[in-house]
């Protein structure tokens, strides 16, 4: 389904041993280049090594030094095997000049340009360093997701943000050095510019949300100008496209559908909604990402049943790979449409038509008064305010829930437009 996100990331970096950030780490630059100096071309005898006595020297080290246990599922982006995981792009922004590092000892097979370089930069102690004896961010990628590189700290809180940084913050050498790379990196990697990529970002969303976003909204774009064109439905097929394309933010407010053990899941707004401050506004994503939105409606709009043609909703809630635990919802007016898109098994949609509010815990609803709505397959019409709850599923499962948020009649006539 939706990559595992790099929000864990910071677990792959071992711990942290400071909280300051700083340049070097308290170390002396004259002292940093005195060891760089007295490491440099210490390489070249280790490069001389035959290629059986490294072969001798790699039994055991893929044990001592695994991969990330990210690299062991596929690439959730179906992605070429050279194309780095987002969750290494979010690890590597993490670094700072005084991350502490080690590298697996000849790790590149010798006959190689990559072997000299290897030996050369795999004496480094820190990312200072690495980076001075002549490695790079798409270096440290690449070692890093086959285990070459151990991280022991300290690293950043939050990646490092290019859009959110100025030539004035205090950057250190490695700081710039990943600021440009990544910028650069992001937008060949996804088709866009630069200029793209830093400009119109909404509040909350990272480089890498931005760039799988905007593709989301660019394919979006695509699938209703050809639908148009042809005077067709737009198809399963590029709504599906589009939401595995869609980076979904961690959302801990809906504490109602929170599955045990959870304290977040992939889910977004779109559309109308009250934030907690009380104002009733379209959310920012749909109108930076407005054919996003357009696509999820005209699906609906393709595929409502000549008795529920009338049917009229304010609001989207778009979620991604989670079951919902039994629950109310509590600000929705009028029924509700809900369709799933993936390839996954299980995942109905079980639902209490019957809830009339009356049963004051939702462990005592009766099993033998749901009924079992296969998403997979159609649309559903219900009632959100009545229990309901998802059975769990294996694969990859988006649902999108189409609705009236109860506070439409409140919104100020510019809300309103912007619904429409």
């Amino acid at each position: 389904g939706t990559p595992p996100r790099a929000a864990d990331a910071q677990s792959h970096a071992a711990e942290s041993e400071g909280a300051g950030e700083g340049g070097e780490g308290g170390r002396g630059r004259a002292a940093e280049e005195a060891a760089l100096n007295g490491w440099r071309g210490g390489g070249e005898a280790a490069a001389r090594m035959t290629s059986e006595e490294w072969k001798q020297h790699q039994v055991g080290q893929a044990q001592k030094w695994p991969a990330p246990a990210y690299m062991t599922q596929s690439n959730p982006r179906g992605a070429s095997y050279t194309a780095y995981r987002d969750e290494t792009y979010e690890i590597i922004t993490r670094w700072r000049a005084d991350t502490k590092i080690s590298y697996r000892p000849h790790a590149k097979a010798p006959g190689s340009k990559s072997h000299v370089r290897y030996e050369e930069y795999s004496r480094a102690k820190t990312v200072a360093q690495a980076l001075a004896l002549g490695s790079w961010p798409a270096d440290w990628c690449w070692d890093y997701e086959r285990g070459f590189i151990r991280v022991m700290g300290p690293v950043r809180d939050e990646p490092l943000d290019p859009s959110k940084v100025g030539e004035t913050d205090g950057l250190s050498d490695v700081d710039k050095v990943i600021c440009r790379w990544y910028l650069k990196e992001l937008a060949k990697k996804f088709g866009m510019t630069v200029e793209e990529l830093k400009d119109g970002k909404c509040g909350g969303e990272s480089l890498i949300m931005r760039a799988h976003r905007l593709v989301a909204q660019r394919d979006a774009r695509r699938a209703l100008e050809a639908a148009r064109r042809s005077g067709r439905k737009v198809s399963e097929a590029e709504v599906l496209a589009s939401l595995r394309n869609w980076a979904f933010a961690k959302n801990a407010s809906r504490q109602n559908v929170l599955p045990e053990g959870k304290e977040w899941v992939w889910s977004d707004n779109m559309g109308l909604t009250r934030d907690r401050t009380g104002d009733i506004h379209v959310t920012a994503s749909s109108h930076t990402y407005p054919e996003v939105v357009q696509l999820l409606n005209q699906y609906l709009i393709d595929r409502l049943p000549p008795d529920a043609r009338s049917f009229k909703w304010t609001s989207l809630n778009v979620n991604c790979n989670y079951a919902a635990k039994l629950h109310r919802d509590a600000q929705n007016f009028g029924p509700s449409f809900i369709k799933a898109f993936g390839d996954f098994k299980g995942g109905e949609l079980n639902y209490w038509p019957e809830d009339d509010r009356t049963v004051d815990k939702l462990e005592n609803f009766r099993k033998e008064d749901k009924i079992s709505l296969d998403l997979k397959n159609g649309l559903a019409l219900f009632n959100g305010n009545s229990g309901h709850s998802v059975e769990p599923f294996e694969g990859e499962r988006f649902s999108v829930v189409y609705f009236t948020a109860g506070c439409y009649d409140k919104a100020t006539a510019a809300a309103k437009d912007g619904c429409r």
